[in-house]
């Protein structure tokens, strides 16, 4: 295999000082502030639908003499100041609900990928509403994991509107966890607004705990406005449902190739939409999605898994915390397509990062592999380990005159000489440490004695133990005979119980 080919100014070298990320200090994040103000010509909307013009325009807003629409300063001032800053996404029990104020940190599954890694042939095949349902209620069973984002296309639905439809109902018959769904026509968000008030008992019961939101992706970049999409989320927000404003621009194709660059635009891209949106509704339940991708200009193919990707991603969530605002990011789509070395240095650098940034919502945390292609069950089950050790690594360090323990310090160093036997280790075995899941620590004589295991082949014999046995009843009965004769449901009862 040929060596990697050094490149001045980029390879690392010795002693690389930490804590310069940008934008690490606030001087640099009020420039960014100001250099991606969309109030500057050369940053206008080109060909904006017509009721965002409407919108802006009655807002201070103007077409310029080339068609484009100016954001006047004063009104991106304003939003910035007057957007709501306090979220939860609650979910269908309220020991599921999200509370995205500050740093709150909340990890869990995300993406639209096509493809699923079968779990008898570890072949990829296409994906089915069915396996959405059985990742619902796989990851329904794995506690660091803490929401639903829809992962998986369902290609089995023959319509957008069948597609939006089923998806909904999989992702929330799969799991009481909060659910972030996808709709792709305006008319479809009534069905499924409907769809959470039968579930909940009524609209108003909905509109006060909305149990799923909507990942929505308002912007063609660079730059431009999706009329469809802008109308969806308009819809959503009048319907009092929660929605992600988020944009892709990818550094080098679709934004500038530099790392500020692509940050700036990206920035100006997602502050766009939320300035539409609270136009809409200035209480609508918002969060703010700077999303930028990096690819490999060699290829043009996706590079999820490179440090750019995770340096990318915690500059635009320190953007996120500088301005407040409630908050998600992608982070651990890894580019390997198996659960192997690559797959897990790759995710846990990028969700790790982010996590210390402070992102409220880290999607694609987990399961996500092949650049976003496909998906692993297998992984769901080892990245549940490996996010209940970074949400561990978040905690702070209790420093008190107990925990410092000088008194047994000085006692251990006279007596026994460890710690092994006090009574404050016995408690605080049960209280101060997360123990994994699936993460093998016997002696390498007991691993060698129980055949060398791999953690792909536990995972596995997990993954096939939760399908076999977790079948959430949550909308069964006469609920789901509601929900069956309202819509168009393709998810056959038979597979929602045990055989």
């Amino acid at each position: 295999m040929p060596r990697p080919v050094r490149r001045p100014g980029v390879w690392p070298r010795p002693g690389c000082r930490a804590g310069g990320s940008p934008p690490s200090t606030r001087p640099t994040k009020s420039r960014f502030t100001r250099v991606c103000s969309i109030s500057s010509k050369p940053s206008a909307w080109p060909k904006p639908p017509a009721d965002v013009i409407d919108r802006v325009s009655a807002a201070g807003g103007r077409i310029d003499d080339h068609g484009r629409l100016l954001f006047p300063r004063a009104l991106v001032s304003r939003a910035l100041d007057e957007l709501p800053r306090t979220l939860t996404l609650c979910g269908q029990t309220p020991d599921h609900d999200l509370d995205l104020s500050g740093t709150n940190v909340h990890v869990g599954t995300g993406g639209a990928a096509p493809l699923i890694a079968d779990l008898d042939s570890g072949l990829y095949r296409d994906s089915t509403v069915r396996d959405l349902y059985d990742a619902a209620r796989l990851t329904d069973c794995l506690d660091h994991i803490q929401f639903f984002s829809r992962p998986l296309v369902a290609r089995d639905m023959e319509t957008p509107q069948a597609l939006d439809i089923n998806t909904t109902y999989a992702c929330l018959a799969g799991s009481t966890k909060h659910a972030f769904t996808a709709v792709t026509e305006p008319e479809t968000v009534a069905e499924v607004s409907e769809m959470g008030a039968i579930i909940a008992g009524s609209a108003d019961a909905f509109r006060e705990r909305p149990f799923f939101s909507l990942n929505s992706n308002h912007v063609v970049p660079p730059l431009r406005f999706d009329a469809q999409t802008c109308a969806v989320q308009a819809e959503a927000v009048r319907r009092g449902i929660p929605v992600h404003v988020n944009t892709f621009g990818q550094l080098g194709a679709s934004s500038p190739v530099t790392i500020a660059g692509c940050l700036a635009q990206t920035l100006a891209e997602t502050l766009a939409g939320m300035i539409n949106l609270w136009l809409v509704d200035p209480g609508a339940k918002l969060i703010f999605g700077p999303r930028p991708l990096v690819i490999d200009l060699r290829t043009g193919a996706m590079a999820s898994g490179s440090g750019e990707q995770a340096l990318l991603t915690a500059a635009s969530v320190q953007m996120s915390v500088f301005y407040g605002l409630p908050n998600p990011t992608i982070a651990g789509a890894t580019d390997s397509k198996a659960p192997d070395g690559q797959a897990s240095y790759e995710r846990c650098l990028a969700v790790a990062m982010a996590a210390q940034a402070g992102c409220n919502l880290v999607t694609q945390a987990c399961g996500m592999h092949g650049a976003l292609m496909g998906v692993s069950f297998e992984s769901y089950v080892i990245d549940n380990d490996m996010l209940g050790s970074i949400l561990r690594s978040l905690s702070t360090i209790d420093v008190s005159a107990e925990t410092l323990f000088p008194a047994g310090i000085a006692e251990a160093v006279r007596g026994e000489g460890h710690f092994l036997g006090e009574a404050d280790t016995y408690a605080r075995m049960e209280t101060d440490f997360l123990y994994p899941m699936l993460a093998d620590r016997r002696t390498v004589e007991e691993w060698q004695a129980d055949g060398a295991p791999d953690i792909r082949s536990r995972a596995r014999l997990h993954v096939r133990d939760v399908l076999n046995t977790h079948y959430p009843d949550h909308l069964s009965g006469a609920l789901d005979d509601t929900l069956r004769a309202r819509f168009d449901i393709q998810l056959p009862r038979d597979v929602m119980g045990a055989p």
